[in-house]
Protein backbone atom coordinates (compact mmCIF):
# COMPACT_ATOMS: atom_id res chain seq x y z
CA UNK A 1 0.00 0.00 0.00
CA UNK A 2 1.77 3.91 -0.98
CA UNK A 3 2.08 6.52 1.78
CA UNK A 4 1.51 9.21 0.69
CA UNK A 5 4.81 10.34 0.24
CA UNK A 6 5.40 7.18 -1.93
CA UNK A 7 2.25 8.21 -3.83
CA UNK A 8 3.87 11.82 -4.83
CA UNK A 9 7.10 10.10 -5.61
CA UNK A 10 5.36 7.80 -8.26
CA UNK A 11 3.14 10.26 -9.51
CA UNK A 12 6.49 12.65 -10.47
CA UNK A 13 7.91 10.01 -12.05
CA UNK A 14 5.22 9.12 -13.88
CA UNK A 15 4.78 12.38 -14.80
CA UNK A 16 8.56 12.97 -15.78
CA UNK A 17 8.61 9.84 -18.33
CA UNK A 18 5.75 10.99 -19.75
CA UNK A 19 6.98 14.64 -20.44
CA UNK A 20 10.04 12.73 -21.61
CA UNK A 21 7.81 12.34 -24.86
CA UNK A 22 7.32 16.42 -25.38
CA UNK A 23 10.79 17.57 -24.21
CA UNK A 24 19.85 13.96 -24.09
CA UNK A 25 21.42 13.15 -21.57
CA UNK A 26 23.63 16.22 -21.05
CA UNK A 27 24.09 19.64 -23.12
CA UNK A 28 25.99 19.96 -26.09
CA UNK A 29 29.46 19.97 -25.30
CA UNK A 30 31.61 20.35 -28.79
CA UNK A 31 32.56 23.70 -28.00
CA UNK A 32 34.90 22.56 -25.17
CA UNK A 33 36.49 20.12 -27.17
CA UNK A 34 39.73 20.68 -28.90
CA UNK A 35 40.39 17.74 -31.56
CA UNK A 36 43.37 18.15 -33.70
CA UNK A 37 43.86 15.04 -36.34
CA UNK A 38 46.07 14.73 -39.00
CA UNK A 39 45.51 16.35 -42.33
CA UNK A 40 46.44 15.24 -45.82
CA UNK A 41 45.89 19.17 -46.86
CA UNK A 42 48.16 19.87 -44.27
CA UNK A 43 51.89 17.77 -44.86
CA UNK A 44 54.66 19.51 -43.69
CA UNK A 45 53.10 22.55 -42.10
CA UNK A 46 53.61 24.20 -38.81
CA UNK A 47 50.76 25.50 -36.99
CA UNK A 48 50.42 27.30 -34.05
CA UNK A 49 46.35 25.61 -31.99
CA UNK A 50 45.35 28.24 -29.22
CA UNK A 51 42.58 27.27 -26.47
CA UNK A 52 41.26 29.43 -24.06
CA UNK A 53 38.60 28.35 -21.44
CA UNK A 54 37.32 30.92 -19.01
CA UNK A 55 34.72 30.18 -16.54
CA UNK A 56 32.37 30.45 -13.30
CA UNK A 57 31.00 27.17 -11.91
CA UNK A 58 28.79 28.56 -8.78
CA UNK A 59 27.37 25.42 -6.56
CA UNK A 60 24.31 26.45 -4.71
CA UNK A 61 24.34 23.82 -2.50
CA UNK A 62 23.79 22.76 1.22
CA UNK A 63 23.00 19.13 1.01
CA UNK A 64 25.15 16.13 2.60
CA UNK A 65 26.91 15.00 -0.41
CA UNK A 66 28.08 17.73 -2.71
CA UNK A 67 29.51 20.89 -1.32
CA UNK A 68 28.16 24.27 -2.19
CA UNK A 69 31.82 26.19 -3.74
CA UNK A 70 32.52 28.36 -6.48
CA UNK A 71 35.17 27.78 -9.34
CA UNK A 72 36.24 31.16 -11.06
CA UNK A 73 39.14 31.48 -13.46
CA UNK A 74 40.65 30.52 -17.23
CA UNK A 75 42.80 27.53 -18.82
CA UNK A 76 45.06 28.21 -21.62
CA UNK A 77 46.37 25.55 -23.87
CA UNK A 78 48.59 26.76 -26.60
CA UNK A 79 49.98 23.88 -29.06
CA UNK A 80 52.25 23.81 -31.98
CA UNK A 81 51.35 21.56 -34.00
CA UNK A 82 53.66 19.88 -37.32
CA UNK A 83 51.74 17.63 -40.07
CA UNK A 84 54.34 15.04 -40.81
CA UNK A 85 52.75 13.21 -42.38
CA UNK A 86 48.98 12.51 -44.32
CA UNK A 87 48.73 10.46 -41.32
CA UNK A 88 50.45 11.61 -38.34
CA UNK A 89 50.44 14.91 -36.60
CA UNK A 90 52.96 15.72 -33.80
CA UNK A 91 52.03 18.60 -31.41
CA UNK A 92 53.47 19.72 -28.00
CA UNK A 93 52.64 22.71 -25.62
CA UNK A 94 51.20 23.71 -22.27
CA UNK A 95 48.27 23.71 -20.47
CA UNK A 96 47.73 26.33 -17.66
CA UNK A 97 45.29 27.03 -15.40
CA UNK A 98 44.77 30.01 -13.03
CA UNK A 99 41.85 30.44 -10.49
CA UNK A 100 41.02 33.48 -9.80
CA UNK A 101 41.56 34.67 -6.45
CA UNK A 102 44.52 32.91 -5.30
CA UNK A 103 48.40 33.75 -5.70
CA UNK A 104 50.10 32.33 -9.04
CA UNK A 105 49.50 29.75 -11.30
CA UNK A 106 47.05 27.31 -10.03
CA UNK A 107 47.99 24.11 -12.25
CA UNK A 108 50.82 23.83 -15.20
CA UNK A 109 51.34 20.64 -17.39
CA UNK A 110 53.27 20.16 -20.30
CA UNK A 111 51.55 18.42 -23.56
CA UNK A 112 52.50 16.08 -26.16
CA UNK A 113 50.89 13.92 -28.64
CA UNK A 114 51.71 11.46 -31.48
CA UNK A 115 48.35 11.14 -33.73
CA UNK A 116 48.14 8.57 -36.55
CA UNK A 117 44.77 8.99 -38.52
CA UNK A 118 43.74 6.76 -41.47
CA UNK A 119 40.54 6.80 -43.04
CA UNK A 120 37.84 6.35 -39.62
CA UNK A 121 40.66 5.10 -36.98
CA UNK A 122 42.68 7.86 -35.61
CA UNK A 123 45.70 6.57 -32.50
CA UNK A 124 46.83 8.82 -29.83
CA UNK A 125 49.77 8.34 -27.66
CA UNK A 126 50.92 11.36 -25.13
CA UNK A 127 47.98 13.52 -23.85
CA UNK A 128 44.71 12.41 -24.51
CA UNK A 129 41.40 13.54 -26.37
CA UNK A 130 40.17 13.27 -22.59
CA UNK A 131 37.58 14.68 -20.15
CA UNK A 132 34.47 15.21 -21.40
CA UNK A 133 35.45 14.59 -25.40
CA UNK A 134 34.96 10.56 -23.62
CA UNK A 135 31.18 11.54 -23.78
CA UNK A 136 30.65 9.77 -20.24
CA UNK A 137 27.06 10.01 -18.42
CA UNK A 138 27.90 12.37 -15.59
CA UNK A 139 26.84 10.05 -12.93
CA UNK A 140 29.86 8.23 -14.22
CA UNK A 141 32.27 11.41 -15.20
CA UNK A 142 31.87 14.93 -13.88
CA UNK A 143 31.31 18.00 -16.58
CA UNK A 144 33.34 19.63 -13.50
CA UNK A 145 36.66 17.97 -14.30
CA UNK A 146 36.68 19.60 -17.28
CA UNK A 147 37.45 22.52 -15.60
CA UNK A 148 39.80 20.69 -12.69
CA UNK A 149 41.61 18.18 -14.20
CA UNK A 150 40.87 17.99 -17.64
CA UNK A 151 44.68 16.99 -18.98
CA UNK A 152 45.15 12.60 -19.24
CA UNK A 153 48.18 10.87 -20.46
CA UNK A 154 48.37 7.40 -22.00
CA UNK A 155 46.85 5.91 -25.28
CA UNK A 156 43.69 6.09 -26.76
CA UNK A 157 42.15 4.68 -30.03
CA UNK A 158 39.13 5.97 -31.91
CA UNK A 159 37.14 4.97 -34.08
CA UNK A 160 34.73 7.19 -36.05
CA UNK A 161 32.47 6.22 -38.26
CA UNK A 162 28.91 7.56 -39.32
CA UNK A 163 26.75 4.33 -37.53
CA UNK A 164 29.17 3.40 -34.77
CA UNK A 165 32.00 5.37 -32.92
CA UNK A 166 34.50 4.00 -30.37
CA UNK A 167 36.68 5.75 -27.67
CA UNK A 168 39.02 3.07 -25.87
CA UNK A 169 41.84 4.54 -23.63
CA UNK A 170 44.35 4.16 -20.87
CA UNK A 171 45.29 7.16 -18.64
CA UNK A 172 48.36 6.68 -15.89
CA UNK A 173 47.19 8.84 -13.51
CA UNK A 174 50.30 8.15 -10.69
CA UNK A 175 53.81 6.01 -11.76
CA UNK A 176 55.78 5.23 -8.75
CA UNK A 177 59.57 4.65 -8.38
CA UNK A 178 61.33 1.74 -6.52
CA UNK A 179 60.45 2.32 -3.23
CA UNK A 180 57.75 5.15 -3.17
CA UNK A 181 55.18 5.54 -0.75
CA UNK A 182 52.84 5.85 -2.89
CA UNK A 183 50.36 3.60 -5.00
CA UNK A 184 50.59 3.70 -9.17
CA UNK A 185 46.96 4.35 -10.49
CA UNK A 186 46.25 3.56 -13.50
CA UNK A 187 42.22 3.96 -15.61
CA UNK A 188 40.53 3.51 -18.80
CA UNK A 189 37.75 2.88 -20.23
CA UNK A 190 35.86 2.54 -23.30
CA UNK A 191 33.12 4.71 -24.52
CA UNK A 192 30.59 3.36 -27.76
CA UNK A 193 27.67 4.21 -29.34
CA UNK A 194 26.00 2.17 -32.54
CA UNK A 195 23.08 3.25 -34.16
CA UNK A 196 20.46 0.95 -34.72
CA UNK A 197 17.85 2.82 -37.23
CA UNK A 198 17.97 6.43 -38.93
CA UNK A 199 15.33 7.80 -41.12
CA UNK A 200 13.16 10.84 -41.82
CA UNK A 201 14.50 12.44 -39.13
CA UNK A 202 14.43 10.00 -36.48
CA UNK A 203 17.65 8.24 -34.99
CA UNK A 204 17.50 5.05 -32.53
CA UNK A 205 20.98 4.04 -30.55
CA UNK A 206 22.68 1.97 -28.28
CA UNK A 207 25.01 3.54 -26.32
CA UNK A 208 27.45 1.43 -24.11
CA UNK A 209 30.78 2.98 -21.81
CA UNK A 210 32.78 1.67 -18.54
CA UNK A 211 35.29 3.10 -16.63
CA UNK A 212 38.01 1.15 -14.59
CA UNK A 213 40.33 2.07 -12.01
CA UNK A 214 43.22 0.36 -9.98
CA UNK A 215 45.18 1.16 -7.76
CA UNK A 216 48.07 -1.11 -6.14
CA UNK A 217 51.67 -1.83 -7.52
CA UNK A 218 54.50 -3.88 -6.42
CA UNK A 219 57.50 -1.65 -5.70
CA UNK A 220 56.00 0.87 -3.21
CA UNK A 221 56.61 0.58 0.75
CA UNK A 222 52.83 0.55 1.61
CA UNK A 223 52.10 -2.87 1.67
CA UNK A 224 49.56 -1.88 4.57
CA UNK A 225 47.24 -0.53 1.88
CA UNK A 226 45.63 -3.26 -0.41
CA UNK A 227 45.04 -3.28 -3.74
CA UNK A 228 41.89 -1.26 -4.97
CA UNK A 229 39.87 -1.98 -8.48
CA UNK A 230 36.86 -0.80 -8.94
CA UNK A 231 34.36 -0.86 -12.09
CA UNK A 232 31.58 1.35 -13.55
CA UNK A 233 29.38 1.23 -16.20
CA UNK A 234 26.41 1.85 -18.05
CA UNK A 235 24.29 1.08 -21.45
CA UNK A 236 20.70 2.05 -22.63
CA UNK A 237 19.38 3.88 -25.10
CA UNK A 238 18.90 7.06 -27.50
CA UNK A 239 16.03 8.26 -29.44
CA UNK A 240 16.18 11.82 -31.14
CA UNK A 241 13.86 13.34 -33.76
CA UNK A 242 15.37 16.05 -35.81
CA UNK A 243 12.26 19.00 -36.20
CA UNK A 244 12.81 22.18 -37.84
CA UNK A 245 15.08 25.69 -37.70
CA UNK A 246 13.80 26.64 -34.70
CA UNK A 247 13.17 23.43 -32.45
CA UNK A 248 16.41 21.48 -33.84
CA UNK A 249 15.57 18.28 -32.29
CA UNK A 250 13.43 15.99 -29.09
CA UNK A 251 14.73 13.38 -27.64
CA UNK A 252 15.57 10.72 -24.61
CA UNK A 253 18.81 9.38 -23.35
CA UNK A 254 17.93 6.69 -21.12
CA UNK A 255 20.69 4.70 -19.21
CA UNK A 256 21.12 1.79 -16.38
CA UNK A 257 24.35 2.54 -14.71
CA UNK A 258 26.50 0.15 -12.45
CA UNK A 259 28.97 0.04 -9.49
CA UNK A 260 31.02 -2.76 -8.74
CA UNK A 261 34.27 -2.86 -6.00
CA UNK A 262 36.73 -5.57 -7.74
CA UNK A 263 39.19 -5.16 -4.96
CA UNK A 264 40.63 -8.26 -3.26
CA UNK A 265 40.25 -6.79 0.03
CA UNK A 266 37.15 -4.83 0.19
CA UNK A 267 36.58 -2.19 2.41
CA UNK A 268 34.13 0.24 0.93
CA UNK A 269 30.54 0.85 2.08
CA UNK A 270 28.95 -0.58 -0.77
CA UNK A 271 30.47 -3.65 -3.03
CA UNK A 272 28.10 -3.06 -5.76
CA UNK A 273 25.23 -0.70 -6.73
CA UNK A 274 23.03 0.60 -9.76
CA UNK A 275 21.36 3.57 -10.99
CA UNK A 276 18.57 4.49 -13.19
CA UNK A 277 19.99 7.48 -15.26
CA UNK A 278 16.47 8.89 -17.15
CA UNK A 279 16.48 12.20 -19.78
CA UNK A 280 14.79 13.89 -21.90
CA UNK A 281 14.89 17.25 -23.76
CA UNK A 282 14.60 19.69 -26.77
CA UNK A 283 17.19 21.39 -28.28
CA UNK A 284 15.96 25.17 -29.80
CA UNK A 285 17.39 28.60 -31.34
CA UNK A 286 16.30 29.48 -27.67
CA UNK A 287 18.82 26.98 -26.06
CA UNK A 288 18.34 23.67 -24.35
CA UNK A 289 16.34 22.31 -21.81
CA UNK A 290 17.06 18.59 -20.20
CA UNK A 291 14.71 16.93 -17.44
CA UNK A 292 16.95 14.40 -15.67
CA UNK A 293 15.60 11.59 -12.73
CA UNK A 294 19.07 9.89 -11.01
CA UNK A 295 17.65 6.73 -9.30
CA UNK A 296 21.05 4.89 -7.52
CA UNK A 297 21.16 2.28 -4.98
CA UNK A 298 24.55 1.73 -3.27
CA UNK A 299 26.10 3.51 -6.03
CA UNK A 300 29.35 4.94 -6.03
CA UNK A 301 31.38 6.40 -8.59
CA UNK A 302 34.75 6.49 -9.86
CA UNK A 303 34.75 9.91 -11.21
CA UNK A 304 31.10 11.06 -11.22
CA UNK A 305 29.71 13.75 -10.06
CA UNK A 306 28.88 13.46 -5.98
CA UNK A 307 25.67 14.59 -6.05
CA UNK A 308 24.63 11.14 -7.49
CA UNK A 309 26.55 8.76 -5.12
CA UNK A 310 25.27 6.58 -1.77
CA UNK A 311 28.40 7.75 0.10
CA UNK A 312 29.44 11.26 0.62
CA UNK A 313 32.81 12.71 0.47
CA UNK A 314 31.66 16.34 1.75
CA UNK A 315 33.45 18.24 3.40
CA UNK A 316 31.32 18.10 6.55
CA UNK A 317 29.74 14.64 6.40
CA UNK A 318 32.46 12.09 5.03
CA UNK A 319 31.37 9.01 4.67
CA UNK A 320 28.17 9.68 5.25
CA UNK A 321 25.84 6.68 3.73
CA UNK A 322 22.48 6.79 2.00
CA UNK A 323 21.70 3.54 0.30
CA UNK A 324 19.07 4.85 -2.46
CA UNK A 325 19.19 8.46 -3.76
CA UNK A 326 16.29 9.70 -5.90
CA UNK A 327 17.23 13.42 -7.51
CA UNK A 328 15.11 15.33 -10.05
CA UNK A 329 16.90 18.18 -11.97
CA UNK A 330 15.81 20.37 -14.83
CA UNK A 331 18.58 22.06 -16.62
CA UNK A 332 18.58 25.08 -19.28
CA UNK A 333 21.48 25.66 -21.07
CA UNK A 334 21.81 28.71 -23.86
CA UNK A 335 25.29 28.08 -26.32
CA UNK A 336 25.84 30.05 -29.22
CA UNK A 337 29.08 30.89 -31.53
CA UNK A 338 29.71 34.44 -31.17
CA UNK A 339 31.71 35.96 -33.15
CA UNK A 340 34.23 32.90 -35.26
CA UNK A 341 35.90 30.67 -32.75
CA UNK A 342 34.77 32.31 -29.39
CA UNK A 343 32.02 30.27 -27.95
CA UNK A 344 29.08 31.46 -25.17
CA UNK A 345 27.59 29.12 -22.84
CA UNK A 346 25.11 29.64 -20.01
CA UNK A 347 23.61 26.87 -17.80
CA UNK A 348 20.90 26.54 -15.07
CA UNK A 349 20.78 23.91 -13.75
CA UNK A 350 18.33 23.33 -10.73
CA UNK A 351 17.14 19.85 -9.03
CA UNK A 352 15.66 18.55 -5.74
CA UNK A 353 16.68 15.47 -3.99
CA UNK A 354 13.14 13.52 -3.08
CA UNK A 355 15.35 11.68 -0.16
CA UNK A 356 15.60 15.18 1.75
CA UNK A 357 12.41 15.67 3.85
CA UNK A 358 12.17 19.50 3.53
CA UNK A 359 12.38 18.76 -0.59
CA UNK A 360 14.74 21.96 -0.86
CA UNK A 361 15.19 23.27 -4.23
CA UNK A 362 19.20 23.22 -4.94
CA UNK A 363 20.95 24.85 -8.14
CA UNK A 364 24.47 25.45 -9.90
CA UNK A 365 24.40 28.21 -12.53
CA UNK A 366 27.60 28.48 -15.10
CA UNK A 367 29.11 30.93 -17.09
CA UNK A 368 31.80 29.59 -20.11
CA UNK A 369 33.90 31.99 -22.51
CA UNK A 370 35.67 30.07 -25.59
CA UNK A 371 37.74 30.62 -27.67
CA UNK A 372 39.72 27.89 -29.97
CA UNK A 373 41.44 28.72 -33.18
CA UNK A 374 44.49 27.03 -35.48
CA UNK A 375 47.28 29.73 -37.30
CA UNK A 376 49.70 28.08 -39.91
CA UNK A 377 53.01 29.71 -39.13
CA UNK A 378 55.26 28.47 -41.98
CA UNK A 379 55.62 25.36 -44.30
CA UNK A 380 58.74 22.97 -43.73
CA UNK A 381 60.97 22.78 -47.22
CA UNK A 382 62.60 19.30 -47.99
CA UNK A 383 64.52 17.83 -50.50
CA UNK A 384 65.85 21.24 -51.30
CA UNK A 385 61.88 22.34 -52.54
Amino acid sequence: MFTSTGLKKTLLLISFLFSSYLASAQFNQSAFENRIRPDSSLTNEVHFNFYNLNYVRNYEYTNDFHDGYTLYGTQLQPQIVYYAHPNLAITAGAFIRKDFGRNGISDAKPLFSVKYHKRNLTLIFGSLEGNIQHKYIEPLYDFERTLTTPIEYGTQLLVERKKFTLDAWIAWQKMIYKGDPAKEEIIGGLSTETTIAEGNGWKFSFPAQFLAFHQGGQIDVLKEIPITTMFNGATGLKLHKAINANIKQLYTDNYIAVYKDLSPDKRRAYQGGFGLWLNAGVESKWGSLVASYWKGNNFISIKGMPLYESVSDNLYSPGLKQSARNIVSLRYAYQKELIPHLYLDVRFEPHIDLDNTDKQLQFNHSFFLTYKQDFKLFKVKKDGR
